[in-house]
C-alpha cells in the first residue's frame, strides 16, 4: 500500500487482499492442516489464523491481577490439605476497595480472584458445599469476598476474571466427597435448586455428567451469573492429588461458560495459555499462533506448552491444526502466592516489575501478577508501594509517544490497531521522520493480527546518525505487540526494517518512548567461604534490560552503601568498597547518586558454609555429588540414585548452634525430584538423632524458588540431617540445589 491513502482505505483494501490470496483461505481462529498440504501452503494458512473478539479484548487488557486468599493466607502454606477448619480463615476484616484502588494505580485492567483452590474452600456463599467463608467467623458467616470484590470493581472500573480449581482437596480427602467417587454418568440438571435460594437467571443446562462435575458446574453457575460479569475464567492444570480415576468434562464446562458469560476468555483451555513458568519467564520469540495434533475447538484436555519453540515454520509444518492461542506470563509479586508474612517473604522491587510488564506486555503476552493480601484483608504496605511505582514507571514512560507529530504513513502513526499499513513492496521499511532530534530508548511495535495474523518473523529498528543508518536493535517475531529496548539514541529519522516475514505484514501502530534511566538493582550474594559480594544484578532472561550501563548514565557520583543490622541503608551508611565476610544475618544496599535513589536489596544469610563437612549421606549420583547442597551455588546440586525414599544427607556444621530455621533451595535446571516433604533431625554427637520437625512444600516444579522452614522451638546443635520424605516431580531420585540453617 502507498502512504497517499488514507488509513480508511489501507483498512478495507487489506482486508480484501487478506481473504483473497491464491488459495482463497478466510480467516479463523483455528485452521486444519491437510496431509498433502505444502511447507507454503501450511504458512500460508498460518497467516490467516487470528484471534478471536475476546482474545483481542484479553490481549488489550496487558496487565492484570491475581489474587491468592484463602487458608493459606493464614496456615502460611502454600498449598492446603482441603482438610483445614473453615474457622482457620480468621479475617476479621476486609479491605478490596483498597486492592482495587492500588491495581487501578499500577495500570492493571482486570483481577483475577482465587474463588476456590486446590483445597476446596469456596470465598463466596456457595448453595453446594459448607466447606468455606460460610463456615468461617468472618461476618458471622454471612460473608462473601467475591461479592465485596466484584463491587470493588465496578467502582473502580476493573473487570473481574475467577479462578476455580478443577482440583478438590476437601471433595477428594472428605469421606463423601465427590471427587472420583466412581459414580456413574447421569443427565443432570444444571443448576440444581437448592430451596430458599432460587437463582435471577432461569438457563437451564442438561449435562451427562457425574457427581463431581455436576458440582463443579452447579458453582460455575454461580459464580458466572450471580458475581458478572466475568471476563476471564481461569482454571489451573495442577493436580495435587488424584482418586478415582475422575475425569473433567471440560466440553460441558465450556458450553456453560460460553452461554453464560460469551464476552470471557478460558485461561488454561483453547483461549489463553501458560507460558510454562512461574517466574516472569519470557521466551525471545512468543507465537500465539501455534502448532495442535488435536483440534482444539472440541478438545477436552489441554496440555502445557512448556517448550521454547512453539510456532516457528519446523513447528507449523508437524501441526493438525494451527491455532491461535496467547499466552499470560504469570508470577507473584512476593515469593509464594499466598502471604505468609512481611519480614521473611521477599517482595518483588519496582525494577523486576516493570521489567516483566516491559518483556511480557511488550513480547506478546499478558502479564498476569499476583498480590496475595494479607491477614488484615489487605495489600501490605511494601506491596502497595512496589505496585504504584510500576504504575507511575508505565505512565511517564508509555504515556508521552514522542512520535506524536512525526511525519510517516498515518496508519501507523495514528495508535489505533484497526488501521494498519500492508508492506507489499520490495523494501518492507517504514521510515519516521520527526520535527527536529529526538531521545528514544524503546521502539513499539503492533501488527494487525485480527486481519492479518502474525507475520513479521526477524525485524529491525535503524536510526539516521552521521548521515547514515545505524542500527540500533533487532528482533524475531512482533505479533499484538513489541517493545524493543536499547540504550538512549537521539535522531530526527528512524526506520523499521522486517528482514524476514511469513506473507506481506500489517503494521498497525509504531511508537517510540524514553525510559527515565534509574540506579541497577543491587544483587548480594555470599561464596562458601562467607565473602559477600554487591553489585548490580545479572540479567536473567533472554532480553537485555539495558542495565548495564546505568551506574554510567545516572547524572552526578553514585555510590553503594550497606548495612549489617537490618536498617535502611543511608548515605551514612558503610561505603561499598570491596567484598568482604559475613558469618550470618541480614545484609541490605542501595545504590545512591546525586539525584537519584535505587531499590534496597536485601539478603538474609544463613550459618557460613566455610567450616562445614559433610556427615553422611544416603546416596549420590557421580555427577551430582552430596558436598554440591552447601557449595553456595544454586546452579550445582546433590541428586541421589534412583534408590526411592527416604534420602538424606548428614552435615557437621563445625560448632554448635541455636537453630531457628532451615532453607531448602530447589534446582532449576530439570523437573525432578523436588523434596516435596522431610524431617529434619539434630544431633550433639553425629550419632543419636532427634526429630527437630516435620515440614511441607508445594509448587516447586512450576516455582523452583527458596523455601523457608520454621522450627516448631529452636534447638542447639552440631549436626543436622535433612531427609526427604516425598518428591515433587518426576524421577525416583531426590535433588537438592542448597541448604541453609539460621540461628
Amino acid at each position: 500500500m502507498i502512504n497517499k491513502f488514507s488509513s480508511t482505505i489501507v483498512f478495507a483494501l487489506a482486508a480484501t487482499v487478506a481473504v483473497a490470496q491464491s488459495q482463497n483461505i478466510p480467516l479463523a481462529n483455528t485452521i486444519r492442516v491437510d496431509s498433502n498440504d505444502s511447507k507454503e501452503l501450511i504458512i500460508e494458512k498460518a497467516t490467516h489464523v487470528v484471534p478471536t473478539n475476546n482474545q483481542l479484548s484479553a490481549l488489550k487488557n496487558e496487565f492484570i491481577a491475581f489474587v491468592h486468599f484463602g487458608p493459606n493466607s493464614f496456615t502460611r502454606r502454600e498449598w492446603g490439605t482441603g482438610q483445614e477448619d473453615p474457622k482457620v480463615f480468621d479475617l476479621k476484616e476486609l479491605h478490596t476497595d483498597q486492592w482495587c484502588e492500588t491495581m487501578k494505580a499500577a495500570g492493571m485492567k482486570m483481577v483475577i480472584f482465587t474463588a476456590k483452590h486446590h483445597d476446596g474452600f469456596v470465598l463466596w456463599q456457595s448453595r453446594y458445599t459448607t466447606h468455606g467463608i460460610m463456615s468461617s467467623n468472618f461476618e458471622s458467616g454471612k460473608g462473601d469476598v467475591l461479592k465485596a470484590l466484584a463491587a470493588s470493581c465496578k467502582k473502580y472500573g476493573l473487570k473481574l476474571g475467577i479462578y476455580l480449581s478443577p482440583a478438590d482437596l476437601f471433595q477428594i480427602e472428605s469421606p463423601d466427597g465427590l471427587y472420583g467417587n466412581l459414580s456413574k454418568y447421569t443427565t443432570r440438571t444444571i443448576p440444581r435448586e437448592v430451596a430458599g435460594r432460587p437463582f435471577q437467571n432461569k438457563t437451564k443446562f442438561q449435562f451427562a455428567v457425574d457427581d463431581y462435575n455436576e458440582y463443579f458446574l452447579n458453582q460455575l453457575f454461580e459464580l458466572l451469573t450471580e458475581y458478572g460479569p466475568i471476563s476471564e475464567v481461569w482454571f489451573d492444570g495442577a493436580t495435587p492429588k488424584t482418586k478415582g480415576g475422575q475425569q473433567y468434562n471440560y466440553i460441558a464446562w465450556k458450553k456453560l461458560i460460553h452461554t453464560l458469560a460469551p464476552q470471557a476468555v478460558i485461561f488454561g483451555k483453547e483461549d489463553v495459555r501458560w507460558c510454562g513458568n512461574e517466574a516472569g519467564g519470557t521466551r525471545d520469540t512468543e507465537w500465539n499462533v501455534v502448532a495442535y495434533s488435536q483440534n482444539p475447538d472440541t478438545a477436552n484436555y489441554f496440555h502445557d506448552m512448556t517448550d521454547v519453540d512453539l510456532g516457528s515454520r519446523e513447528k507449523l509444518y508437524g501441526a493438525k491444526y494451527l491455532h491461535y492461542e496467547q499466552a499470560e506470563t504469570n508470577t507473584s509479586i512476593r515469593e509464594g502466592w499466598f502471604y505468609r508474612d512481611d519480614t521473611s517473604q521477599k517482595v518483588r522491587s519496582a525494577d523486576d516489575v516493570f521489567d516483566m510488564y516491559e518483556r511480557s506486555v511488550g513480547g506478546n503476552s499478558t502479564f498476569l501478577l499476583n498480590i496475595p493480601p494479607n491477614r488484615d484483608g489487605k495489600f501490605s504496605a511494601e506491596d502497595v508501594g512496589v505496585l504504584k511505582e510500576t504504575g507511575k514507571r508505565i505512565s511517564e514512560t508509555y504515556g508521552n509517544n514522542l512520535f506524536a507529530g512525526a511525519s510517516g504513513p498515518r496508519a501507523v502513526l495514528d495508535k489505533d490497531l484497526s488501521t494498519y499499513m500492508i508492506l507489499d513492496h520490495p523494501a518492507k521499511e517504514v521510515v519516521i521522520t520527526t520535527a527536529s532530534p529526538i531521545t528514544i530508548n524503546r521502539f513499539l511495535i503492533q501488527e494487525a493480527i485480527d486481519t492479518h495474523s502474525e507475520r513479521v518473523e526477524k525485524h529491525a529498528v535503524d536510526a539516521w546518525i552521521n548521515g547514515q543508518w545505524q542500527e540500533i536493535v533487532s528482533a524475531t517475531n512482533i505479533g499484538y505487540q513489541r517493545i524493543l529496548r536499547f540504550p538512549e539514541v537521539t535522531s530526527s529519522k528512524f526506520r523499521l526494517r522486517i528482514l524476514e516475514s511469513r506473507f506481506d505484514p500489517a503494521i498497525a501502530t509504531i511508537a517510540a518512548y524514553k525510559y527515565k534511566t534509574r540506579p541497577p538493582q543491587l544483587q548480594i550474594s555470599r561464596d562458601a567461604k562467607g565473602i559477600v559480594t554487591i553489585a548490580p544484578a545479572k540479567d536473567n532472561f533472554g532480553w537485555k534490560p539495558h542495565r548495564e550501563n546505568a551506574m554510567k548514565n545516572l547524572n552526578g557520583d553514585i555510590k553503594i552503601y550497606y548495612t549489617l543490622d537490618g536498617s535502611e541503608p543511608s548515605t551514612s551508611s558503610k561505603l561499598y568498597t570491596q567484598p568482604f565476610k559475613v558469618e550470618r544475618g541480614e545484609v541490605k544496599a542501595v545504590v545512591i547518586g546525586a539525584q537519584e535513589r535505587g531499590a534496597i536489596a536485601s539478603h538474609k544469610f544463613g550459618i557460613s558454609k566455610e567450616s562445614w563437612i559433610m556427615l553422611n549421606v544416603s546416596s549420590e549420583d557421580a555427577k551430582h555429588q552430596a558436598v554440591n547442597a552447601f557449595d553456595a551455588d544454586n546452579n550445582t546440586w546433590w541428586q541421589s540414585n534412583e534408590n526411592g525414599l527416604p534420602q538424606f544427607i548428614a552435615i557437621d556444621l563445625g560448632k554448635s548452634y541455636t537453630l531457628k530455621s532451615f532453607a531448602y533451595t530447589p534446582q532449576s535446571k530439570i523437573r525432578g525430584g523436588m523434596m516435596a516433604k522431610g524431617i529434619i533431625k539434630v544431633s550433639d554427637d553425629g550419632k543419636s538423632w532427634k526429630e527437630a520437625g516435620s515440614f511441607a512444600f508445594g509448587n516447586l516444579v512450576n516455582d523452583p524458588s527458596a523455601r523457608t522452614f520454621n522450627l516448631p522451638k529452636a534447638v542447639t546443635a552440631r549436626y543436622v540431617q535433612v531427609e526427604a520424605t516425598a518428591l515433587e516431580g518426576d524421577g525416583k531420585f531426590l535433588t537438592i540445589a542448597e541448604l541453609d540453617f539460621f540461628n
